[in-house]
């Protein structure tokens, strides 16, 4: 991280020094909740746990060489340290405050689904030209967001950041600290809805980020997503007014038009540039062709211009987030050459559509996350694959009281995709084969449900044959990353 005393830590926490008052132009060199991270010169922030209190940590820190560390009681001894009502609150008030100081553009990006994808299509096109920091693994909440902030180096001149929630005013904390330049929302679907209700409920929550955008920012919208187009007729007038932001639609013009088009009531433009850019700066993807596994081709359209681009990540959703990335690439300035080698240059993460081949089976390791829109798409992917098809899926969690109709409608997509071998894993997951058992009288689609885990791993051997394609896919609480390790060394 870049320069930051402890005179102006305390103060953007508010909190009250206790030490060497010389040590207070001191700058640290780095910010952890980590014990074992916690060097010379760093800052700790002790965070309380369901099982472990980091202030248990404190002296060890110390004898690290940590040059100060928080506290939310007083210290005992002679270590220099910060007393405040909260650490979790300090962690984010000073990352907001160092956010603040940085010369750095920052693209937040939500939505329900595609969030680390669409995160990870959009560095791999920025880095063409850039600097990047990306969020890392799943360090996009309330304590990984600022810890990720605070990773941001002088070298850095573009961060992407993930931001991800549950429940409401989790996105106004979020985004507090993020200040984002570019906003971009994926898409609003059924996930949370335990806390958030429904879609509108969802919508409101994902778009507490506009905010905190700084002025002048650019808000990019998936333009085929009912609730964000709702979003641009409602909004998008008094963002202009109000500080000069863009909202920026992206479609796959094989979707219908009418929901873009109704965003600024102009029929027949599908991906408009909304105030102050010209009525034909769009951004939209025609000639979309699946290669299976292999990935997917298409065209995509810009005001600069257009190019055909191969996406190595299989599944038609992947359009998506390239078209989101070609936005914001179009929003920094990058040629459409960088963009086309930003998206072909990008490679999947693990957990998310990542293919594994091994000497018998090809692996879809998609067990990161799941909810109803993300388990379909994934399907999608898996019923391109030419051997015989496999889904084992398992259960998703923070649906609400509609959960079981959420699981047996996914069931009943899976059949209807003609799979070979349906896998249900999990309590919840009993309605998903319910829901397949009821339509798989119309095709051969096998159904198998297994209570636990441990049920199905004792069963694998006898049910999956040699050269299938397999997705593996679940809420990342089931831990479906054993199955994916059980059939990488499963051999025939």
């Amino acid at each position: 991280m870049e320069h930051m005393s402890l005179q102006e830590i305390t103060t953007a926490c508010g909190g009250t020094y206790y030490g060497e008052p010389s040590l207070l132009t001191r700058e640290v060199s780095g910010v952890t909740i980590d014990s074992r991270k916690a060097g010379k010169d760093f800052l700790f922030v002790p965070i309380k746990g369901t099982r472990v209190d980091g202030h248990s940590f404190i002296p060890q820190v110390m004898e690290q060489g940590a040059l100060c560390t928080l506290s939310e009681h007083p210290l005992s001894d002679s270590s220099p340290y910060i007393l405040v009502s909260s650490c979790a609150q300090a962690l984010k008030d000073i990352a907001e405050h160092y956010r603040r100081a940085l010369g750095i553009k920052v693209v937040g990006i939500s939505g329900s689904v595609g969030k680390t994808s669409t995160k990870e299509m959009i560095a791999s096109i920025l880095e063409q030209k850039y600097s990047v920091l990306k969020t890392a693994g799943n360090f996009n909440n309330e304590i990984g967001l600022p810890l990720t902030v605070f990773q941001i180096q002088k070298e850095h001149e573009v961060a992407v950041l993930e931001m991800g929630i549950s429940d409401f005013q989790e996105m106004n904390r979020l985004a507090k600290v993020a200040q984002p330049d570019i906003c971009v929302l994926t898409n609003i679907g059924q996930c949370h809805l335990e806390n958030l209700g429904d879609r509108d409920g969802v919508r409101k929550a994902k778009t507490e980020m506009f905010a905190h955008r700084r002025p002048g920012a650019s808000i990019i919208l998936n333009g085929d997503d009912d609730k964000l187009s709702e979003i641009a007729t409602v909004h998008a007038a008094s963002f202009s007014k109000q500080d000069g932001t863009t909202v920026v639609p992206y479609s796959d013009s094989t979707h219908d038009e009418t929901s873009a088009a109704s965003a600024v009531g102009k029929s027949g433009d599908t991906t408009p540039i909304f105030f102050g850019k010209d009525p034909h700066n769009a951004f939209y993807a025609d000639e979309i062709q699946s290669l299976g596994l292999k990935g997917t081709s298409c065209k995509i359209h810009t005001p600069a211009g257009d190019f055909t681009v191969i996406i190595s990540i299989p599944g038609a959703h992947m359009v998506y987030n390239a078209l989101a990335g070609t936005a914001v690439g179009i929003e920094l300035g990058l040629t459409l050459d960088e963009i086309k080698t930003g998206i072909e240059a990008l490679q999947p993460v693990a957990g998310r559509n990542h293919m594994i081949e091994t000497e018998h089976l090809t692996i879809l390791d998609d067990c990161y996350n799941a909810n109803p829109v993300s388990m379909k798409a994934s399907l999608d992917v898996l019923s391109t694959a030419l051997t015989r098809k496999v889904a084992i899926l398992g259960d998703m969690f923070e649906l609400g009281t509609k959960e079981l109709l959420l699981h047996r409608e996914v069931g009943t997509y899976a059949a209807e995709k003609k799979l070979d071998l349906l896998c249900c894993i999990g309590t919840l997951s009993k309605a998903m084969a319910d829901g397949a058992s009821e339509f798989s009288a119309q095709n051969d689609t096998k159904i198998c449900y297994f209570e636990t885990k441990n049920d199905f791993l004792n069963a694998v051997s006898s049910i999956i044959k040699e050269h299938d394609t397999i997705l593996v896919k679940a809420s990342h609480g089931m831990a479906f990353e054993e199955i994916v390790h059980a059939l990488c060394h499963l051999t025939f």
